[in-house]
Parts: structure tokens; C-alpha cells; sequence
């Protein structure tokens, strides 16, 4: 069998291959018209940003090792897939400053298709009621860690190609997480898929939250583009919500200063414990589906900032491990996962690009398979237990 490993990232050996390429003529074997090759960028808020492009021959992405893992874009030929933030990166971690008194400097990296929120929080910026101090920034600090290791893995004869990094988020006296993230694609695949485990490396039981900030924009997101969801419940975030809260499942055109709109879900699944989300354009002659285990992430979340375009118009599609409130009022919940020391959890997100007509009808069958006969129960107010109200 023709596999073989490249590591490109190992701090411990002091390894870092700052410019690297390899496809069929590197690895060997029967599949034809990949490639993976990793660059470093240079100049401005890029600078040593490191991009590492997957090519499967229909579907090409842009996964970044600097900042957590996270995926930047992705094209099925010539469909952009993400979305176009006004940040303009990626942006290197180092000029993100999470920390600022406002809770919101995490907004200043944020430019991703998938950025993860988490390990220790992921919700709305949290202060201290004596103090009023910061004690939680907005959406955690994964996104804005780089990896330590990063491992390249090619089946040159199924045409399975597989990325695997490393990132640590530790801290002396708190939490010491650790995220292994393996993202794999097949030659042909129209998408990919993330496999992740978080494990506690301390000697005390720590605490996690993760979320997967997945974001979409034109031409996928239009005036008239709608999102097909499984629905058991739904609840709208706050009073901004409310006021749309009849027409949650579809998008406006651009609007200058509109103001963000969120809603929180239970989903349904099927036999084996697995759901899907479709986001399709206003003709349903294109969309992108998002498949996970509601088990492993039980807490949906619908983000809609349908902005003028050059403020950043934009969904996110965002499943979770609890939902973005608060980490006081989550944890209050019940909403904050515990591990103990060594222990691992595991989680997947997979994301497939629909590209025509029939692979959007495809996508809105199986979700109203999974939905069946239930009737959903929508909310039309904030609901005690999900959101502060």
C-alpha cells in the first residue's frame, strides 16, 4: 500500500519545513490529481501565517496551522466556499490581542470558513459581577494558537489525504487541554472532514467548551437563500431575534447597519445519532450541508449578520457543545463538559459543497427524513434556561 507521512511541523525536534509539496510523483500508487503543499505567508497582519493547501481534484481548501487549525476557504472549482470578512486575512495570532478590556479582540483574527471557539470558553465576552473585569474574552483562545505539530498523511492508492495538527491551550494553575485535529478528504470528495479530540494532559479535572464557527457568505448566502434544519426546538437568543423570529430559516439582502440576529436549536437525528444542516441559495442551484453526531454536539446555534458586504456580510452554521452565552450562565446550565485527567473527547464535523440543483434537493430529502413526522417547536421569545431572559 502506497501511504505515506510528512511531518512539516515538530517543535519538541526543533522541525519546521517552511515550504513543502507533494502529490502523486512523491507518494506513489493509483490516485491521480492531488496535491497538498504548505506555504508561509509574508507582510502585514499575514506575516508567518502558514497556509497549507489541500487539492482532491474537485475540491480545494486552505487549512491554517497558526491559528488552531482552523480552515480558511474552499473552492469546488470556481464556488468560493466561506465567506469575505472585512479583516482581510488570515491574521497572525500575534496581532490579535483576546484579552482587551472590551472582551472583543478575538473579532480581530476573525476572517475563517471553520474557526473553533473554545477549549476553556466559547461564548459571549463574561465580567466578573464585583469587579466588572474581564473574565472570560469572546469566543476563547483556540483559534488564535498555533500548532506545534503538523503531520501530512497520503493514501496514494484510496486517494485519502489526511492533516493532522496539534495545539495546546495551557496555562500554569488552570486548564491543560490539548486538541488533536485530523482533517481528511478523499481524491473527488466535495468537501472534507474533521475528526478532533480534546484531551486533559493535567493532574486535576478540567473544564471544556467547543464550538465550530462555520461561515458562509455569497454566492451560497443571498437575498432569498434559506437554511434546512431538523428541528425539535428552537429559541430565539434575545429581543433582536424575537423580531424576526417568524422568519428564521431565510436571509434578507444587505442591509447597512444590521444588527446581528441569533437563534439556538435542539436538532433532530437519525437511527444513529447523526444530523445534518443545509444553507442553500435563493434558487437552490447551490448550498453547502454540514453533518455531525448531535450526541458528541448537541447545542445548534444560527448566526445571521446580514451586513453590506463590505462590513462582512454573513451565517455562521454553529455546532457545539453548549451554546454562546455567557460561560457563567452556561456552566449555571450545566453546559460546561467536565474530564477528567487523561481523558479524551471526541468530536466530528463534516462538510460537503452542493453544487447544483440535484445535490441540494438530495441534501433537503435527507434532512426531511431526518425531521419525519416531528413538528417542531418554535419559540417565539426567549426561553428560561436557554438564554438570560
Amino acid at each position: 500500500m502506497a501511504v505515506k507521512s510528512f511531518t512539516l511541523v515538530d517543535a519538541e525536534r526543533n522541525l519546521y519545513e517552511s515550504a513543502w509539496q507533494a502529490g502523486p510523483a512523491e507518494v506513489g500508487g493509483k490516485a491521480a490529481g492531488y496535491s497538498v503543499r504548505k506555504t508561509t505567508l509574508r507582510g502585514g497582519i499575514r506575516e508567518g501565517v502558514d497556509l497549507i493547501e489541500v487539492d482532491n481534484g474537485a475540491f480545494r481548501f486552505v487549512a491554517l496551522p497558526t491559528r488552531g487549525m482552523g480552515i480558511w476557504k474552499g473552492w469546488l472549482g470556481e464556488l468560493e466556499v466561506g465567506w469575505k470578512s472585512p479583516v482581510r486575512g488570515p491574521v497572525h495570532p500575534q496581532f490579535v490581542a483576546i484579552c482587551e478590556p472590551s472582551g472583543l479582540g478575538w473579532l480581530d483574527g476573525f476572517d475563517e470558513l471553520l474557526v473553533r471557539c473554545g477549549l476553556v470558553s466559547n461564548g459571549a465576552p463574561d465580567f466578573d459581577p464585583q469587579t466588572g473585569r474581564l473574565a472570560y474574552a469572546l469566543h476563547g483562545k483556540i483559534a488564535n494558537k498555533p500548532a506545534h505539530f503538523v503531520e501530512v498523511t497520503i493514501d496514494g492508492d484510496s486517494g485519502e489525504i489526511s492533516l493532522t495538527g496539534i495545539v495546546d491551550e495551557l496555562r500554569f494553575h488552570f486548564n491543560k487541554l490539548r486538541l488533536k485535529s485530523t482533517i481528511k478528504t478523499k481524491v473527488g470528495e466535495k468537501g472534507f472532514r474533521i475528526y478532533d479530540e480534546v484531551t486533559n494532559l493535567g493532574g486535576d479535572t478540567g473544564e471544556l467548551q467547543l464550538l465550530y464557527h462555520i461561515n458562509f457568505s455569497q454566492p451560497i448566502l443571498d437575498s432569498g437563500a434559506r437554511v434546512v434544519i431538523p428541528v425539535k426546538t428552537m429559541v430565539p437568543r434575545d429581543a433582536r431575534a424575537v423580531e424576526n423570529a417568524s422568519t428564521w430559516d431565510s436571509y434578507p439582502a444587505e442591509q447597512r447597519g444590521y444588527a446581528e440576529q441569533v437563534y439556538f436549536f435542539d436538532l433532530l437525528a437519525d437511527a444513529e445519532g447523526n444530523t445534518q444542516v443545509l444553507l442553500k441559495n435563493a434558487h437552490s442551484m447551490q448550498g453547502v450541508s454540514l453533518k455531525f453526531p448531535v450526541k458528541q454536539l448537541p447545542c445548534f446555534t444560527l448566526w445571521k449578520d446580514t451586513m453590506a458586504a463590505n462590513d462582512g456580510y454573513v451565517t455562521g452554521l454553529e455546532p457545539g457543545t453548549n451554546f454562546p452565552n455567557p460561560r457563567s450562565f452556561e456552566a449555571e446550565q450545566g453546559r460546561v463538559i467536565k474530564l477528567e485527567p487523561g481523558e479524551t473527547r471526541k468530536f466530528a464535523v463534516a462538510l460537503e459543497v452542493h453544487p447544483d440543483a440535484a445535490g441540494v434537493s438530495a441534501a433537503e430529502q435527507a434532512i426531511a427524513k431526518i425531521q419525519g413526522s416531528t413538528k417542531p417547536t418554535i419559540f417565539g421569545k426567549p426561553q428560561k434556561g436557554w438564554t438570560k431572559v
